[in-house]
């Protein structure tokens, strides 16, 4: 890793902290907020800053009396906006709201900060869009109110980045921030908003969705990963040795592009730069040969064990344990003594 120089942003107007405050997007799933959107309110406390927080959709009011508490600590106000328009985050719909709110000169908002999400992807170049500002994606640190870092060249490089806009607009990488802690709850001043119509007609509109039900931990938060790839050879295979090392260990399933590719796996447990960035306690990687692609959402595991028959795999240049030999009888044995230590 090596640090590239300092990027100066356009400027609109000099950065007041006198009268400065974050706004902070939650987004929720099954009526809890998203381990992604509690990584960006804690990156949004560094800001060091009053926090007001944000929720759409018809849960905003139940998730800010069963959830938001927990976090209160860190909030000082709350914004909803219940409308049933907002309920599955469409960026054509919520974009409007937001624009409207930070544009408005009886706010002291000068930062806006967002989970690097689907969702957070789709709302931030929007807005910053309407408002004319630059914003950061992606920040996996923050130096103060105006500088931050993020990667570059596909996580090999870490770029600086200052901000000289009088409003910072930026998406967070969870995996590079811990989920904001939960502490003594407080009461929280809670303001409805109505809905904001849209300059032009919505063309977009929900048609629906498809989960993957899976009994294991969630991807994107889980602490252990067990990723399949190429090296697998097909889907019955990866199955075949991936889930039951993943039961074993009670980890979350994952896999490289070239496996997703292949059919092996839904995409949903694409792994790397274009699907899930990550950062559990540890990661173990079976038949993966560590393109630069999948090193990107995988590398700033706590521990990495790659498993694979060749042994000038890029892989082994992030693992901290490796295994060459044949995945077909290194896995299952694996597995055996995993159980065996469990008493399973």
């Amino acid at each position: 890793m090596f640090s590239a120089r300092r990027i100066s942003l356009k400027s609109i107007s000099g950065f007041n902290p006198k009268f400065a405050s974050t706004l902070a997007f939650v987004e929720s799933s099954n009526n809890k907020i998203t381990p992604a959107s509690l990584s960006a309110l804690n990156a949004a406390k560094k800001l060091n800053q009053p926090i007001t927080a944000i929720l759409v959709g018809k849960t905003s009011a139940k998730i800010v009396k069963d959830e938001l508490p927990k976090y209160s600590a860190n909030i000082e106000k709350v914004l909803i906006a219940p409308d049933s328009k907002y309920n599955h985050y469409l960026p054509e719909e919520v974009s409007p709201l937001l624009q409207s709110i930070l544009s408005d000169s009886s706010n002291d908002f000068t930062h806006f900060i967002v989970p690097s999400s689907f969702t957070g992807k789709s709302l931030l170049p929007r807005v910053a869009a309407k408002l004319n500002v630059q914003p950061i994606s992606d920040i996996i640190a923050v130096e103060g109110p105006s500088t931050f870092q993020r990667f570059i060249y596909a996580g090999n490089a870490i770029a600086t980045i200052k901000s000289s806009d009088s409003l910072v607009l930026a998406s967070v990488r969870a995996s590079s921030f811990e989920p904001l802690e939960a502490g003594a709850p407080k009461e929280l001043a809670v303001q409805e908003l109505a809905y904001v119509e849209p300059e032009a007609k919505v063309e977009a509109e929900w048609v629906g969705e498809n989960i993957m039900k899976s009994e294991r931990p969630d991807l994107g938060s889980a602490k252990y990963v067990v990723s399949g790839g190429r090296g697998l050879g097909s889907k019955e295979n990866f199955d075949k040795l991936i889930d039951p090392l993943a039961k074993s260990l009670n980890a979350a399933v994952g896999a490289s592009r070239a496996a997703v590719d292949g059919g092996f796996v839904d995409n949903s447990l694409q792994v790397g730069q274009t699907g899930k960035i990550i950062a559990p306690d540890l990661y173990i990687a079976v038949g993966i040969s560590g393109a630069i692609q999948h090193l990107a959402g995988m590398k700033d595991s706590k521990t990495i064990v790659a498993i694979n028959k060749a042994d000038d795999a890029l892989i082994y240049n992030v693992a901290d344990y490796g295994l060459v030999g044949d995945l077909n009888e290194i896995v299952p044995e694996l597995t055996q003594k995993i159980n065996d230590a469990k008493g399973a």
